[in-house]
């Protein structure tokens, strides 16, 4: 089973906000919102995985915290999605791999339309965005 790590990077506001990335690419996928991140490599584990993913994708390091939720079946059968929640300590992010960033609020996070692995997220998002204590 392939892992792939995803980040749910909070800025602590008031209030308090996470950044989702817009697809570029693949063209079935471009327009769509996710949590940045990506494939666990052979010999990383899931948070030295997102620590990497989220330098190349938004140029930030992250200081990765808990889990949100239990591990969701990704579009791939073959595939298992892991999200954390974090933050950035170093950087200012960019997407230099999607087409956009936004941060979004508990009550923006309907406003996008999220890839069908990362809707299941919409609620324990919004859930810990509203109770974020940093």
């Amino acid at each position: 089973m392939t892992v792939v790590v995803a980040a749910a990077i909070v800025t602590p506001g008031p209030p308090a906000r996470v950044l989702a990335a817009q697809r570029g690419y693949p063209e079935a996928l471009a327009g769509q919102w996710e949590l940045p991140g990506g494939k666990v490599e052979p010999g990383e584990d899931d948070v030295t995985a997102l620590v990497r993913e989220c330098r190349e994708e938004l140029g930030v390091t992250i200081d990765v915290l808990d889990r949100v939720g239990a591990d969701l079946p990704a579009v791939d059968p073959s595939f298992v999605l892991r999200v954390w929640w974090a933050r950035i300590v170093a950087g200012e992010p960019h997407p230099r791999e999607h087409a956009a960033l936004r941060w979004l609020a508990a009550g923006e996070l309907d406003e996008v339309g999220w890839l069908p692995a990362d809707r299941p997220l919409v609620v324990p998002l919004r859930a810990g965005l509203v109770d974020w204590r940093g």
